[in-house]
């Protein structure tokens, strides 16, 4: 199977000729979902070897880091193309999916184990406190244009203080994570250094970012073709595919044993892209074209939704099968209700 992905990985590239040649949206987009697997399996092949050097906590930490830089791209990209409603979307449905989907998948492959209780929950926290934050801007939003400029302005301070925020407690888990080492998941597995498995980490999500923005630039194609609003486009396909690498990181450490990792690294990309990828695209955004935090109150209900759940599930430390069957198919209605939303 590893020799079987290890060759997949040169869909990546093809994609990107296949892209230059200038092949139908359609197929692009089939060929570059299919790209992602491999590439999600090796960034999350590279994470368990630098967890082996820093611990879960760290190794979940830098799975989030750069599993989250497709998506901070493809914000970036959407923004200058002038698709707000994409980017907030995509956002607030990576928020969602960290919790339920990848989360879910976690607990499925992993079975019974236990989990880093402390750092779930202050993953959950900052992931509520950015959803009361974004009500600020959100509100006003409800009645009139969401992307007026006074709605952009607003949302300046609460990216501010989200980032603020994301600074200090990822400083006092990072103390925490190197204090204790956690090494209470042994592998058999021979690690690679720390020094490849960065330098995997960055390749994998450099390609893995060029693959994604064509995913992207094809999808209004593809959803004319099957009837999909951009809203659904944004909060379940985007998302999914620019957590392509949470997705595979999570559930190949989980079926190998590591439970903890893999609550990690869920958990850690949901509450940095909270409280970080989502104020950093409105900071970054004022350079192409001012973004406001003015999100719909489905996107809101389904992440304080998904925050609840997720912490009334986790609230023991404990993991299980029938935990994470349940997290996934409280994915499946909120995507249903995504669907039946529409475009505002």
């Amino acid at each position: 199977m590893r020799r079987i992905l290890y060759a997949l990985l040169v869909l990546g590239p093809l994609v990107v000729v296949l892209d230059r040649l200038g092949v139908g949206d359609v197929t692009l987009f089939i060929a570059a979902a299919a790209a992602l697997i491999p590439l999600a399996w090796l960034i999350g092949e590279a994470t368990e070897h630098a967890a082996h050097h820093t611990g879960a906590g760290i190794g979940g930490f830098l799975n989030a880091t750069f599993g989250n830089a497709p998506e901070l791209i493809i914000a970036l990209f959407a923004v200058n193309q002038g698709l707000t409603e994409v980017v907030r979307g995509s956002l607030t449905g990576s928020v969602v999916g960290n919790l339920l989907l990848v989360l879910g998948f976690s607990l499925l492959f992993g079975g019974r184990g236990r989990i880093d209780r402390e750092s779930s929950l202050t993953s959950l926290a900052l992931v509520a406190a950015a959803a009361l934050l974004f009500l600020v801007p959100a509100i006003p939003s409800w009645d009139g244009e969401p992307d007026r400029r006074s709605l952009a302005v607003v949302s300046l301070p609460v990216s501010i203080v989200l980032l603020v925020l994301y600074g200090v407690v990822t400083w006092l888990a990072l103390r925490r994570h190197r204090k204790m080492h956690i090494a209470d998941e042994p592998s058999e597995m021979e690690a690679w250094s720390f020094q490849l498995a960065l330098g995997v980490l960055g390749a994998a999500t450099v390609v893995t970012a060029f693959v994604a923005e064509i995913l992207v630039h094809s999808l209004q194609e593809f959803g004319e073709q099957v009837g999909l609003s951009d809203f659904f486009l944004a909060t379940v396909v985007v998302a999914i595919v620019g957590n392509a690498a949470e997705h595979g990181g999570a559930v190949v450490v989980a079926y190998r044993g590591r439970i903890k990792l893999a609550a990690e690294i869920a958990l850690a990309s949901s509450a940095q892209v909270a409280v970080f990828l989502i104020p950093a695209v409105a900071l970054l955004a004022w350079a192409i074209e001012p973004l406001a935090l003015s999100f719909r109150p489905i996107e809101l209900a389904a992440v304080g939704g998904s925050v609840v759940f997720a912490t009334l599930l986790l609230l023991d430390g404990n993991s299980s099968r029938v935990r994470g069957i349940a997290l996934i198919m409280a994915y499946v209605g909120v995507a249903a209700a995504f669907l039946l939303a529409g475009d505002r």
